[in-house]
């Protein structure tokens, strides 16, 4: 028989990560990716995450390492999954493939545009072979479906 306390668990941990560029979300192109500021999009987030049964913790940086260190960090403060936007670095980072391949801990790739409506050199993801999914193309929205997306792979896993 299942044990009952894992089957209702709802207070997943999640972090979640934001990458390079996205500290000046609702500047930056606004035609790509909109008019909401980062800011707005995780009290959004928050809001969604406390409706559902999730706790977040949030991180930005324009910088590799600092990505790194924090994923790293996640394993030692125990997250059950990470929801991430590594904006450019997905298609150049190796490293943070390893770093997320490393600690073990289920992860969603979110983009803010269709990457593969984009340039070329977008469509490859070196982290989307390792994810449990990806979200794309569907705006700041997209953040939204990850919350329910990674609360059912965390479900799953603690089952």
């Amino acid at each position: 028989m299942q044990d009952r306390s894992i089957e209702e668990k709802t207070n997943f941990k999640v972090l979640v990560l934001q990458g390079p560029n996205l500290d000046i979300l609702g500047q930056r192109e606004p035609n790509q990716y909109g008019l909401e500021t980062l800011e707005v999009l995780h009290l959004r987030m928050q809001e969604k995450a406390e409706e559902i049964g999730l706790y977040l913790d949030f991180a930005q940086s324009n910088h590799e390492g600092v990505l790194i260190d924090r994923i790293h960090d996640a394993r030692m403060e125990s997250f059950d999954g990470i929801i991430i936007n590594p904006g450019g670095l997905t298609h150049t980072s190796v490293s943070l493939r390893d770093a997320l391949s490393a600690v073990d801990i289920p992860f969603i790739e979110v983009h803010i545009s269709n990457v593969y409506a984009r340039e070329e050199f977008r469509h490859h993801s070196f982290l989307s072979p390792i994810a449990s999914g990806i979200i794309a193309g569907h705006g700041v929205y997209g953040y939204t479906l990850a919350l329910y997306a990674i609360k059912e792979v965390c479900r799953k896993q603690a089952l």
